[in-house]
């Protein structure tokens, strides 16, 4: 039990009966009992930060388990493949990728002027715009932000098919070569 001892000594020696005096003793266990008890409480109610998190949607998965899944040819004209890279760096071509050259791998920027423009221009010169898809491939150096940034440019353009994979050997091969070129 914690306290506090008030006493005093009392005089002696001068021969007066003077009343002792009584201790004023404070007893602290009731105190340190309420301030666990309010640290409890505030502990227990406080909420802490939630993560933020993106939805992706995804598409539903068929009920029918043995039907195949449904493939759709993808014309070069009705797609445009995005290529993320390091120090907020992006590149974009209409081509295949056994036929890419560095000439055909176009450097942009994630302004509403940069990527933005190549996807809606990209969008109106399809063939088809309703099967118009938007590949996505982010290579090993670029950042979680380029990735948000790029699916925002997916909803501001209303690109509702669009897919992120990994890039081939050949983009990757390719990627390297722009960007130990120059900036021009």
């Amino acid at each position: 039990m914690a306290e506090i001892d008030t006493s005093s000594g009392g005089g002696k020696g001068d021969g007066k009966v003077r009343a002792k005096k009584q201790s004023a003793r404070v007893d602290m266990t009731p105190m340190v009992d309420l301030g666990f008890l309010l640290i409890t409480f505030f502990v227990f109610t406080t909420t802490f930060s939630k993560p933020n998190m993106m939805k992706l949607n995804m598409p539903e998965k068929e009920k029918d388990q043995n039907k195949p899944p449904e493939t759709a040819e993808i014309k070069e004209s009705n797609t445009i493949t995005i290529i993320m890279g390091k120090d907020n760096r992006i590149f974009y071509h209409q081509k295949s990728s056994k036929n890419l050259t560095p000439e055909l791998l176009n450097e942009t920027d994630y302004s509403k002027d940069g990527i933005r423009t190549a996807i809606l221009k990209a969008k109106v010169n399809a063939i088809d715009q309703t099967k118009f898809t938007v590949v996505i491939k982010p290579t090993d150096d670029a950042t979680y932000k380029n990735t948000v940034d790029i699916l925002d440019e997916m909803a501001i353009t209303k690109s509702d098919l669009y897919a992120i994979v990994d890039p081939s050997k050949e983009e990757l091969d390719i990627y390297k070569q722009k960007i130990a070129a120059p900036k021009q």
